[in-house]
This record gives C-alpha cells, sequence and structure tokens, in this order.
C-alpha cells in the first residue's frame, strides 16, 4: 500500500510511525553531516533524515529514488541528515531486506533546505509525511522547539519542559492535548536547561506524580532549533513513550 502527502510546513495535523530499533542495525549512508551544522546559503544542496515511528513495522530499507538512505531502521531511530541534490524524488520505504514495498512518497527538496521524512502508524495504515525542518537560528536568546506526536496508544498528552531548579508542580506545561498526529509547529522558548516530562492530558502534578516519560536535563544554546516526536515503546504492557530527538539548528559557535 502507498500513502502520498506532499511537503508540511504548517502547524497543522500530520501523520507518520514505524517500528522498534534496539535490535535492528542502521545504516546510513556516509554522505551525512551533523544535526548541528546548517546548510543555508550552499549551492545546489539539500538535507534529508528520516524517522522510524511506527510500533509494528518490520526494518525499512528506505530509498530515495534508487539510491539508499537507510538499511533496516527501526522504531525510534533517527537518521544524520543526508545531503543530496534539490529536486523531486519519491521516497520509498520497503521492508528489510526485500523489494516489498510498504510505503512511498514524492518530495520535493528545495536549495538549502532541510527535511525529516516521517514513517509511522500500524503496518498496515504505514504512511509517511516530510516535513520541513528549520536550518535558520531562533531568536537571540531563545530555542525554537516542534512537537510531533506519533504515539498510538499513550493517549492525550500533556508536556512540560521543566527548568533546571523548578519542580513540575510549579510550571505550566508548554503543551497541553496533543494527540497522535499532532504536528506543533516551532515555538519560542527562553534559553536554557530543560527536563522534557509528559503526563495524561489533565493530570495536576504533585510530588508523587509518576510521568508516563521523563527525560534527561538536556542545555540547550541560544538560537539552536529542535524537534521532540513521540513515539510508542516496543513490547510493553500498559502505554509508554520515548522521545526522538532532532537537532535541527545550532549555532556554529555552540558547545555541542
Amino acid at each position: 500500500m502507498t500513502t502520498q502527502r506532499s511537503v508540511d510546513t504548517s502547524p497543522l495535523k500530520i501523520g507518520f510511525t514505524k517500528r522498534a530499533s534496539g535490535f535492528a542495525a542502521l545504516s546510513v549512508l556516509l554522505l551525512t553531516l551533523p544535526g548541528c551544522q546548517s546548510i543555508t546559503g550552499n549551492a545546489n544542496v539539500a538535507e534529508l533524515r528520516i524517522v522510524d515511528a511506527s510500533p509494528d513495522a518490520p526494518g525499512l530499507d528506505v530509498y530515495q529514488g534508487t539510491n539508499v538512505l537507510a538499511y533496516n531502521l527501526g522504531l525510534g531511530t533517527i537518521t544524520s541528515y543526508v545531503t543530496t541534490t534539490p529536486g523531486t524524488y519519491g521516497i520509498i520505504a520497503n521492508a528489510a531486506g526485500t523489494k516489498q514495498q510498504l510505503v512511498a512518497t514524492q518530495a520535493t527538496l528545495f536549495n538549502g533546505g532541510q527535511y525529516t521524512v516521517l514513517i509511522g502508524n500500524y503496518v498496515n495504515s504505514l504512511h509517511q509525511v516530510v516535513l520541513k525542518d528549520q536550518s535558520t537560528p531562533a531568536p537571540s536568546g531563545q530555542i525554537n522547539v516542534r512537537f510531533v506526536d506519533q504515539t498510538t496508544r499513550a493517549g492525550a498528552l500533556d508536556l512540560y519542559l521543566v527548568p533546571s531548579g523548578s519542580t513540575l508542580a510549579t510550571i505550566r506545561p508548554v503543551m497541553t492535548n496533543i494527540t497522535f498526529n499532532v504536528n506543533s509547529g516551532y515555538f519560542n522558548v527562553p534559553t536554557g536547561t530543560y527536563t522534557l516530562v509528559a503526563l495524561p492530558t489533565g493530570t495536576v502534578p504533585t510530588a508523587t506524580t509518576i510521568s508516563l516519560y521523563t527525560g534527561t536535563s538536556v542545555t540547550y544554546s541560544s538560537g539552536a532549533a529542535r524537534t521532540f516526536i513521540l513515539v510508542d515503546q516496543q513490547l510493553i504492557t500498559t502505554p509508554g513513550l520515548q522521545v526522538v530527538i532532532g537537532d535541527d539548528y545550532d549555532s556554529p559557535t555552540a558547545t555541542i
């Protein structure tokens, strides 16, 4: 089955997903750039990365036309950016090691652009979406963040970025009632050190609240841009989630 989507540049709802990766070997093309670099202004170059968010699809071999982008990609895996020539391409995901096409889409990549292909949902409804990533700095003293929900089992979520030295009970969520297939779009958050926490929507935090997800404390430099992709955990008995973080942009002078 195939689903075609155009490049999405809006904060409206989107779809995508893919399967577990703990034991899935990942091979990415050698022509990659670290996520902390930007190609803005480079002639005849675009960048593309792939995220697997499907909870039950097999490992995926992903192609841009006939060129391989990744082998045996699994749930919760994000590749590095791969450099490519701007143009319109078919992005195809096959079951790993086979020619069985599971999903495909058309992507138009423009000069200087950075893009993420999200492959998601259950395998019987697998689909791809191509997102335009931010490749320019956030305003001075700010970071830009974007949340993309691909959790099929966690339900509606409230998301918190807990500043260093603060507690969950003393701050307000940065997003409320985010659900499957929602893309928040980028928004500003003051530069600082934060811990991402996810709670079921409507939960009033207390000192004893148990979260669905609590990340590690991360310091973000001024001007940075990040995409947080919420995906399912694999082989669990109760709803849970993990978070894939895409390093969309960092200042060339930032310490990463």
